[in-house]
């Protein structure tokens, strides 16, 4: 009877160690990331963006999205790169944020992933206490290191204010 309930629990345990996390995947400049596809309402080639003055520096502009005119976060910007052309591999990246839809420009999208919750490690200290709180984890896959992105986190309230007014 004992040797039953062992097994079971055996079964219970590599249950949890095969829980999977599903990222969509991305990349700005040289590094690849990720978000929890939970995160994400959809996926969109870039189209006319349209420039709104006085908007803080990382918004590109606003879109007409099935009518619904959306503000767009250029990510290089948000994180201090060098602007690049929009070419046929960049997209926007729609979310919904405490209400507010936004979209984020990344250089190209990749692939969609499940990886093991157990090769998520939280990021480094040198990185998490950098004003980095979205930054989720870093994802170890064979030789690659995804950035796992907490993209609700990514613009904080003041940004947010400041999206919900252009």
């Amino acid at each position: 009877m004992n040797l039953d309930v062992e097994e079971n629990i055996d079964v219970e345990e590599s249950e949890i160690d095969q829980e999977l996390t599903q990222l969509v995947t991305f990349s700005i400049g040289e590094e690849e990331f990720g978000v929890n596809i939970l995160q994400v309402q959809e996926i969109i080639r870039t189209m006319e963006i349209t420039n709104v003055p006085r908007a803080p520096e990382f918004v590109e502009g606003v879109i007409n999205l099935r009518g619904k005119v959306i503000p767009i976060v250029d990510m290089r910007r948000r994180f201090g790169l060098a602007s690049k052309e929009h070419d046929k591999y960049t997209r926007i990246i729609v979310i919904e944020n405490e209400m507010i839809i936004v979209g984020f420009v990344v250089d190209s999208v990749s692939e969609v992933l499940r990886i093991p919750a157990s090769s998520v490690q939280p990021p480094p200290p040198v990185v998490a206490g950098m004003d980095a709180d979205y930054i989720h984890g870093v994802g170890k896959l064979g030789d690659r290191l995804l950035i796992l992105l907490d993209l609700d986190s990514l613009l904080d309230n003041e940004e947010m204010e400041a999206l919900s007014a252009v």
